[in-house]
């Protein structure tokens, strides 16, 4: 797994760690010119400027604290500050016991990847041993009722679903009295995706979570956002509007693979504080993968 995030990485890590790992090669003090390229490298991998300006001040600080004089020493400090952001929020998902079913409810905007992280979720669940039911709320585009179908069909999955344009709270509902019927561990409900501008739509994600209620006030108990990597600062936006809507709880980021600014998840971290459940860093079946900030920190600087 350590391999394939390295790989899922790489872009970031071009555009990022190696380019300052050498800006310390080349540099032999510490000194202002090399912390202000330090922080426009930053800034390039997309760690947001609150971030990037936190770090700088800590390696400071640090640098001062420690005696640190060279500039090769910085980087293992460096290092120990990006760790230092993201270990808070790592935090898996975790199914507990006794709540059955355990309902997810997933959202985010179009073409984040919802529908392929919930295909992907849904299998490592029922590989773990739980019982899974997927519901395909997102009824606005008929493709998506049928990627989702072909998730379950591939996975002996059950799926509730209703025609394309069905009201998307009543294939909720059915979904959340059908996994109770059946005693499931886990129901995963798909919405579909909308901009988090589209004020209409939202407050139809809101009717969801109100329908839900009333079969259980406790549903749902995972409010997933689904974050395209790829789309940099744009996802703090989309953060704090789905946020603001339908109380997200945990966040997915998917596409890593694709970007080279995987920095966005520092600044993800540090100013939407929410934990971060999965990153996906390619198109394998498993290459959504529980997120460890260890093992992230590391993979960039391997």
């Amino acid at each position: 797994m350590f391999k394939r995030l390295a790989e899922g990485l790489k872009r970031t890590k071009d555009n990022f760690a190696t380019k300052v790992t050498k800006l310390f090669a080349h540099k032999k003090v510490v000194d202002a010119k090399l912390l202000y390229d330090l922080e426009a490298e930053l800034l390039l991998a997309d760690v947001g400027v609150g971030v990037a300006e936190e770090i700088i001040a800590n390696l400071k600080e640090s640098a001062k604290a420690e005696g640190i004089a060279s500039a090769e020493e910085v980087l293992p400090t460096l290092k120990k500050q990006l760790l230092h952001t993201l270990k808070p929020y790592a935090l898996p998902l975790e199914i507990p016991k006794n709540t059955k079913p355990y309902v997810i409810l997933v959202v985010g905007v179009n073409g984040s990847g919802k529908t392929t992280t919930i295909g992907k979720l849904a299998r490592n669940l029922k590989k773990s041993g739980k019982e899974v039911l997927l519901a395909a709320g997102d009824t606005f585009r008929a493709a998506a009722i049928e990627q989702l179908q072909i998730w379950g069909e591939r996975n002996n999955i059950p799926v509730i679903a209703q025609h394309a344009g069905a009201d998307s709270a009543a294939v909720a509902f059915d979904a959340l009295n059908a996994a109770k019927a059946r005693a499931v561990d886990v129901l995963i409900i798909d919405t579909a995706g909308r901009l988090h501008t589209q004020s209409n739509l939202m407050a139809e994600l809101k009717k969801v979570v109100k329908v839900l209620k009333k079969v259980d006030p406790e549903v749902p108990h995972e409010v997933l956002l689904v974050l395209d990597a790829g789309v940099g600062q744009n996802a703090l936006n989309q953060a704090r509007e789905f946020n603001a809507t339908v109380g997200v709880t945990g966040l997915a980021l998917t596409k890593l693979d694709g970007t080279a600014k995987g920095g966005i998840i520092f600044a993800i971290a540090k100013t939407f504080q929410k934990p971060i459940r999965f990153i996906g860093v390619g198109e394998k079946i498993d290459d959504l993968q529980p997120f460890n900030a260890e093992e992230f920190v590391e993979a960039l600087f391997d």
